[in-house]
């Protein structure tokens, strides 16, 4: 038995010899007792897998450096291979222009508009420390990051003088880097500079009125002498060139922050300039108005009664944890909402003219627009005037459904209040939402107050959402009550309404000035007055709105209502109706003035000083190349469009409105102006 067993261990080596190949058998034979022993106490072991080698941060480096090394060498190899053309730039219209021999003629003054403008620190809080002369606005805005509530301490003015907080100085900053670019990268002006400099401008013709756009327009005078130092500069200019007229170039609000200018310059001191009757017809030859907001502009009004317009409700609707999320505590809204109270520049920007330029409860001089450009055809409303007559009595609403968009409610409760026939609003029930609110339980504060919505009680608020819709009348009792101290204290400085007789003595005030509706330009029978403006984007021009969550403290109670959408025009997206305009301002408000209430001789312009409209249509970018496009229409873009860099440089050189063709048109402008009953 005992051999048996032994003869197995002895065939179970051989085949191991065997399989293995080895080059020394006779060891093998030698030793083979020892191997046969070492079998029987442990199994062979299986030979271990490789294992992958671990990837280190040194080996990703190189590897990203090879991937982009390979990507750059491919892209030059492209670019050698492609011709030049699909490269190259196109030509500035500055250097084609100067090769047709224009040259810098009249010296040129720029007025940024609000925003754009940068402002730098120059006495602040503890918690600013080390930003002496740094800018708060405009450029990288690291300053958000790193301390917003600080930042927005020394942004914000006083709440009842509109001027400095205690401690605080934010002043604008000086020369043409003011408003060149509003962030790296982000060009405001400095296209249309660059062209200017391509056919002789520079520092010695050319002018950056820079302003703090926070102030009210009579305040930039009493706080800092703005008004003054472009009076002086304008002198400085014409008389050192030759007494040449002065071209001025603003944009925006730049646009009635100018023509308050225009007024205080002649009007007498202390409240005015004192140059005197004629000394704008002495100094200035042309107003070159880009993207003018004359009338005021819708997208004012969302701001400052819910702290926000498409792009913010478009966040909220995406991402709501974002702007009201409890947990975070962030209040965005409520911040932006407290600071952007106490700048009076954005109330004149709310729309001037009322009903009888924006439009009531069923008209607006957009009505019919087709939003929709495959189907752009005019729509017949389904309610005739003797239908609107019918209305009233104790009628709260008629539901008679028309799906064409009612431009003149401002501010809608629901997307039914938006287009059904409604009874006419009586402005005497804001008012008594007024009272009620003096009296009634305010709403839970939480501590610190940051809107004056905390102050309101539950019952007022239901009670403006009841209101249902609002007009561009009832629109300001609407602001006056849920912000009575900001609108006591900016209607000082403002008015938005229209003048029965503008040989009152009370429309010498300053609060007048800068409403075209309640002010003559001035008796310069020569100096041109253009709107320069784009057109085919879609605009804010009224909302659809719906109240907050009521079980919420510190919580703005409106918001836009996102819900309602898809109207048959097209024209209502996400509780926002839009109409034809440059994305911010609409076209009503950049072009009537212009082509009808400055056009000839009216009351508002008693001289005939000539009028012009220039409206350039949108293109967007073909390619990344072009970068923010050379034909845009975009409020801001604009200020880089190829067609208005020449027109403003032609008439720097010498041109006149006539000679470059007159009116450009492309958008309804005429027909609209043909619809508002404006006494002239």
């Amino acid at each position: 038995m005992a051999s048996m067993i032994r003869f197995r261990k002895l065939w179970y080596v051989a085949l191991v010899k065997l399989s293995s190949q080895s080059l020394e058998p006779q060891k093998i034979e030698k030793k083979d007792e020892a191997l046969i022993s070492k079998v029987e106490e442990k199994p062979q072991r299986k030979r271990p897998r490789r294992q992958p080698k671990e990837w280190r941060c040194l080996d990703c480096c190189c590897w990203a450096i090879g991937y982009i090394c390979t990507i750059w060498w491919l892209l030059v190899l492209l670019y050698s291979c492609l011709p030049s053309s699909v490269f190259q730039a196109p030509e500035p219209p500055g250097a084609r222009l100067k090769r047709e021999g224009l040259t810098a003629v009249h010296p040129v003054i720029l007025v940024p508009g609000i925003v754009t403008g940068g402002l730098e620190l120059w006495e602040g809080k503890p918690c600013s420390e080390g930003l002496f002369r740094k800018r708060l606005w405009g450029g990288s805005f690291t300053e958000i990051i790193k301390r917003p509530l600080c930042w927005l301490e020394h942004l914000s003015l006083h709440n009842e003088t509109g001027l400095d907080p205690e401690g605080i100085r934010v002043r604008a900053v000086p020369g043409l880097v003011a408003a060149d670019y509003f962030a790296p990268g982000y060009f405001v002006w400095a296209i249309l500079i660059e062209n200017l400099a391509k056919i002789g401008y520079e520092g010695k013709n050319m002018y950056m009125a820079a302003y703090d756009w926070r102030l009210s327009f009579q305040n930039t005078e009493t706080r800092d002498q703005s008004l003054s130092r472009l009076k002086s500069k304008i002198e400085l200019l014409y008389q050192t060139n030759g007494y040449k007229k002065v071209v001025v170039v603003p944009h925006s609000m730049g646009v009635i922050y100018f023509l308050h200018f225009m007024k205080w310059v002649e009007a007498p001191p202390p409240i005015g300039g004192g140059g005197g009757p004629g000394w704008c017809a002495k100094h200035i030859k042309s107003v070159m108005n880009i993207g003018p907001a004359f009338l005021g502009v819708p997208k004012v009004v969302s701001n400052l009664f819910s702290a926000e317009g498409k792009d913010v409700a478009y966040v909220r609707a995406m991402d709501p944890g974002v702007l009201d999320s409890q947990i975070l505590g962030l209040q965005t809204l409520e911040h932006i909402m407290r600071v952007s109270r106490t700048w009076d520049s954005l109330i004149s920007l709310i729309p001037k003219g009322g009903e009888t330029i924006w439009g009531n409860m069923d008209w607006a001089p957009e009505q019919g627009y087709q939003c929709d450009s495959r189907n752009r055809v005019r729509l017949k409303t389904s309610v005739t005037e003797n239908d609107t007559k019918k209305l009233g009595g104790g009628l709260e609403e008629f539901h008679i459904l028309d799906d064409s968009a009612k431009y003149g409610r401002m501010i809608s409760f629901g997307k039914d209040a938006s287009r059904t026939v409604l009874a006419p609003l009586s402005a005497h029930r804001t008012k008594e939402a007024g009272d009620k609110n003096s009296s009634s339980t305010s709403r839970r504060a939480c501590g610190e107050i940051w809107t004056e919505y905390d102050e309101m009680s539950w019952d007022s608020i239901r009670e403006i959402a009841d209101n249902k819709a609002y007009t561009a009348n009832t629109i300001l009792d609407l602001l006056r009550f849920v912000a009575p101290k900001m609108m006591q204290r900016a209607e000082s400085h403002f008015s938005h309404g229209v003048a029965d007789d503008l040989d009152d003595p009370r429309y010498s005030h300053y609060k007048y000035w800068s409403n075209p509706l309640e002010t003559k330009l001035p008796d310069a029978p020569e100096m041109e007055i253009h709107c320069l403006y784009g057109v085919g984007l879609p605009t804010e021009r009224s909302y659809v709105y719906k109240t907050s969550p009521s079980n919420r403290c510190k919580s703005i109670p409106f918001r836009i209502d996102m819900s309602a959408d898809k109207s048959p025009d097209g024209c209502l997206k996400s509780g926002i109706y839009l109409a034809d305009g440059d994305e911010s301002v609409p076209v009503i408000s950049a072009g009537f003035m212009c082509a009808k209430g400055w056009r000839g001789k009216t009351r508002f312009n008693p001289s005939g000083s000539p009028t012009f409209v220039r409206e350039y249509r949108h293109k967007p970018p073909g390619s990344l190349l072009e970068g923010r496009g050379a034909e845009s229409g975009s409020h801001v873009d604009i200020m880089g469009n190829v067609a208005l860099i020449e027109d403003v440089l032609r008439v720097a050189a010498g041109a006149t409105g006539a000679e470059m063709g007159g009116d450009r048109i492309y958008s309804d402008i005429l027909a609209m102006s043909e619809r508002i009953n404006l006494k002239l």
